[in-house]
């Protein structure tokens, strides 16, 4: 049986001193986050844990994201967090401070529901 997507938000986050992906990374699921509510697992009795949660997340250097960490720290379901490149570092002229802006997708999947 396919799994049917029922929800996609996304998110931006930042860091804006520190050069940590995973911190934007991390900000930016948390603004994806609170776009939104499920209530349809209380209302149909559905299982929370037979929701699949795909998230994926733009950054400049994907290689720097711990996604494990970032899957352990949503709230509901079976989630895998992967990083590809995107997003955008922003480099001040002045300091040559990198700025990291990460974008974020999550979506969502149930089982076909009878």
């Amino acid at each position: 049986m396919t799994d049917h997507r029922f929800i996609i938000e996304m998110g931006m986050g930042n860091d804006l001193h520190g050069q940590d992906y995973t911190k934007a990374a991390a900000r930016g699921i948390q603004d994806a986050m609170r776009h939104s509510t499920l209530p349809l697992f209380d209302a149909l009795g559905i299982d929370p844990g037979d929701m699949r949660v795909e998230v994926t997340i733009g950054v400049q250097k994907p290689d720097q994201v711990d996604c494990a960490a970032l899957a352990e720290t949503l709230p509901r379901g079976r989630a895998r967090v992967q990083a590809v490149l995107g997003g955008l570092d922003i480099t001040n002229p002045d300091t040559d401070e990198i700025t990291v802006v990460a974008q974020v997708a999550i979506e969502a999947y149930l089982p076909k529901q009878s």
